[in-house]
């Protein structure tokens, strides 16, 4: 008896020391894992084992914490000091995560055996947030059994941290990220899915009707064909072509006599007239000096259907350079197999549309065509654990409230 009482005092004095040393020895085990497994990280199971493993892990830490509520060594498992020592652990872990690159054969030799350039899914992280999440387990069964209204903040903020953490690790098995590529007039029930390197089937059909994109005003440069670069005028800036404006570089003035945002050449003439945007391209005339030497002409940007104008000063070219794209979008059809016509909407970047449980997001086009483009890339986004993440942050934010009302009230 003696002895084991000298234990349990032992033990019952641990504190930070002891979870700095375990936290150590932890995220070191983790590191081992990887070398002698060659870097394989942790498999996550998809659906449903995770949601059975997520299940049988949450009622051992309930009948753990209920069970051996007062044994010395399972106080310290669900303590505070264990439980900032292991937040520090995945903090470090998460810095290089951040610090460095995150993709398969990336980063130096040294990264990669320990598989820190994927070190969301590596065996160190792995270990060092089960062991947090037991440990934020068991303290919150202690405050919530037996229940007193005055731990329910305490209790909604770290349910809320649990849920969240654990549903968004063990759900991002079932994580679904795919490209639909879309061409005009055509549907498609396919995807490519780049984590599998496979085609997919999707529960519903997409129909691009139209692809439109905006784009900012073109600007005028100076390129030149031996350095093959362009050459930033004198004002440093890419200001919009416009008519009226002055550009000029060292030894090179140019004025902007017309500009016409959509033009085509009139074929009597030879000389751009304006046309509609679906049919015309930016034209300006240019007329200037260099060294002194007068010079005038048309510039234009050229599309897939017509080589662009320039304008030949000297050794180098005066060139109409396209603008940035400031807006694109997808005009889509989709059908999810009901009667009916389907659902007509507008994909555009960070504004998804949500169908069937997937979130359809615009991600890109074919760049040499621009605007002219009949390649729509959309991404598609399945993610089922994502409400009881969203669960879980709601609970947070109700922790937090209950927390500051009560502050309120005390003055």
């Amino acid at each position: 008896m003696s002895s084991e009482g000298e234990k349990g005092s032992v033990v019952s004095s641990w504190s930070f020391r002891e979870g700095v040393i375990f936290s150590i020895l932890l995220v070191a085990a983790g590191f081992v894992v990887e070398a002698a497994r060659g870097a394989q990280g942790v498999v996550l199971p998809p659906w449903p084992v995770n949601g059975i493993v997520l299940l049988v892990f949450s009622a051992y830490i309930v009948v753990v914490a209920l069970v051996l509520r007062e044994n010395s060594f399972f106080k310290w498992l669900g303590g505070i000091p264990l439980g900032l020592c292991l937040i520090i652990a995945i903090a470090v872990l998460s810095l290089f995560g951040g610090v460095l690159p995150q993709e398969e054969g990336a980063g130096p030799l040294w990264a990669r055996t320990l598989r820190l350039n994927n070190v969301f899914s590596s065996w160190p992280f792995a270990l060092t947030v089960f062991f947090f999440l037991f440990n934020l387990g068991l303290s919150l069964v202690w405050k919530t059994v037996p229940f007193r209204s005055s731990n329910l903040q305490f209790i909604l903020f770290h349910a809320g941290f649990w849920i969240a953490l654990a549903c968004g690790l063990l759900g991002s098995a079932d994580l679904q990220r795919v490209i639909i590529p879309l061409y005009e007039g055509r549907s498609t029930d396919r995807a490519y899915d780049a984590f599998s390197k496979a085609m997919i089937d999707l529960p519903f059909s997409i129909y691009l009707n139209d692809f439109r994109m905006e784009e900012y005003e073109p600007w005028l440069a100076l390129y030149d064909p031996g350095k093959d670069q362009i050459e930033v005028d004198e004002s440093g800036k890419r200001d919009g072509a416009a008519e009226g404006m002055m550009v000029s570089w060292q030894g090179v003035e140019v004025k902007v006599e017309k500009f016409f945002p959509f033009a085509v050449i009139d074929a009597g003439t030879g000389i751009p007239v304006p046309a509609e945007a679906g049919r015309g391209v930016p034209y300006a005339f240019l007329s200037g000096k260099n060294d002194g030497k007068p010079f005038s002409g048309w510039v234009s940007t050229g599309s897939p259907f017509e080589k662009p104008a320039f304008v030949e000063v000297g050794d180098r070219l005066l060139i109409l350079v396209n603008g940035s794209p400031k807006k694109f979008r997808s005009e889509v059809t989709i059908r999810s197999g009901e009667d009916g016509d389907g659902l007509s909407e507008a994909l555009e970047v960070n504004k998804p549309v949500s169908i069937k449980g997937w979130k359809l997001y615009q991600m890109g086009y074919d760049e040499k065509s621009g605007r002219w483009s009949d390649l729509s890339l959309v991404e598609g986004v399945r993610d089922p654990w994502l409400p009881a993440v969203y669960l879980g942050f709601f609970m947070i934010l109700a922790g937090n409230t209950l927390f500051f009302w009560k502050g309120i009230r005390k003055k």
